[in-house]
């Protein structure tokens, strides 16, 4: 089964995007990001949250600091290119998104949906060439 790890600074979105994920058929776990606690991406040590996933959902604010947004999943992408990002910036669009390259992320801004979640981590999981749901 494809495990989806979310990272969401608002506990009750990501329960929300994490019950959708279960209900489209993947195991889903998940983090509340290093705006509580010490990341250690950010510490250039191995997570291990990170580590068992197949797929992150990743909510751009869950870092707490405008500035550790870009640095944070840089290193993400550099440390665990394998395990593709969904990146969610809900109302807002960023200009240091990068959706090719060493630190491609799919960027889905907007609103969100059960429908848009499952199919933007289903085109992160076949960029990194794995079975999609």
């Amino acid at each position: 089964m494809t495990h989806v790890l979310v990272v969401h600074h608002d506990p009750d979105m990501a329960d929300q995007q994490a019950d959708w994920l279960r209900a489209a058929g993947f195991t889903v776990s998940e983090c509340a990001g290093p705006q509580y606690g010490s990341c250690p991406i950010l510490h250039h040590l191995p997570c291990p949250a990170v580590e068992g996933a197949d797929v992150m959902v990743y909510d751009v604010w869950a870092s707490g600091d405008t500035e550790s947004e870009r640095e944070l999943i840089e290193q993400l992408r550099e440390a665990h290119p394998e395990i593709p990002i969904v990146l969610t910036a809900p109302g807002m669009e960023f200009d240091w998104v990068e959706t090719k390259g060493d630190h491609g992320v799919v960027a889905l801004e907007g609103a969100m949906s059960a429908a848009l979640l499952r199919g933007s981590v289903n085109q992160a999981l076949e960029s990194v060439g794995k079975l999609a749901h």
